[in-house]
């Protein structure tokens, strides 16, 4: 496309994630609206084989290189190879680091990841949260395998703002609701019972936050999803599937979202000898 139209390509090479790179970049885009640009990123750049490949593909394109790499072989490299392939390579990280050695009088050491692993903690958190929302409402049960736990229960039990409670604390939490009529996924029973729980709410009290969320969303008053009977018999066939499933239910009745939090890691941490995952909030 001409200049004025359209598209451009980025190619960020890291030594690591791309994190950086990747933030500057879209930090920068929208100060360019309307204009497609795609943005690749290389990680994990160890060898300079891996860097003939991403120059080559620049070149092809007459993309852009932004490279964080902090190996300061790998980084000459690339610095070279785009010169003299006169590919446009943007460095992120060798001023300031050359800077920094100078004032400070001792050379970096080269080594790539040294904050995502200085900051595991918060990193860990990040991803379970990701984790979780992205593994609410029983979507993606193909990674149902890397939860610390599944929720399970009827709708309104509380599932959604547990488990995205529990990840803020640092725990992959996925949950699947129990939906008269609707078959369990396959995928249920390939997970560890003993990562899964059901949850439970006395009929009185999910009759009432059922009718709440009706009258909050402006639909009819008139249906099965508040309807008590149907209520008992939803409640009544959830504890059936927990019990052919073979796994434990706990009662959140009257529980604020703390106290279930606190119960599931319990749980979770004596069956699998896991530690809490502490965290200041």
């Amino acid at each position: 496309m001409n200049a004025n139209g359209a598209s451009h390509t980025i190619y960020i090479i890291s030594g690591g994630v791309g994190a950086v790179g990747e933030q500057l970049v879209h930090t920068l885009l929208p100060q360019f609206p309307g204009k497609q640009v795609n943005v690749i990123t290389v990680p994990n750049v160890r060898f300079t084989s891996q860097i003939d490949a991403a120059v080559k593909e620049a070149k092809s394109s007459a993309a852009t290189l932004v490279h964080t790499l902090v190996d300061p072989e790998l980084r000459q490299y690339l610095v070279n190879l785009a010169a003299e392939q006169q590919v446009v390579a943007i460095d992120v990280m060798g001023g300031l680091l050359g800077r920094l050695a100078e004032v400070l009088g001792q050379p970096p050491l080269g080594q790539p990841g040294l904050y995502r692993q200085l900051n595991k903690a918060y990193f860990d958190r990040v991803g379970a949260i990701e984790y979780t929302m992205a593994h609410d409402d029983g979507r993606n049960p193909d990674g149902w395998l890397q939860a610390d736990m599944l929720l399970i229960g009827v709708s309104r039990v509380g599932k959604t703002p547990t488990s995205l409670y529990l990840s803020v604390l640092g725990w992959k939490v996925a949950n699947l609701p129990l939906v008269p009529g609707l078959a369990l996924p396959a995928e249920l029973r390939m997970i560890d019972p003993q990562r899964v729980i059901g949850l439970t709410i006395e009929a009185g009290q999910l009759l009432a936050l059922r009718q709440q969320r009706q009258r909050r969303l402006g639909a009819p008053g008139s249906s099965d999803y508040v309807e008590p009977g149907h209520v008992f018999d939803e409640l009544d066939e959830a504890v059936k599937i927990f019990q052919s499933l073979g796994i434990t239910s706990i009662d959140v009745t009257d529980k604020p979202i703390e106290s279930t939090a606190d119960e599931l890691i319990r749980l979770i941490s004596r069956r699998f000898k896991e530690k809490d995952r502490p965290v200041s909030l």
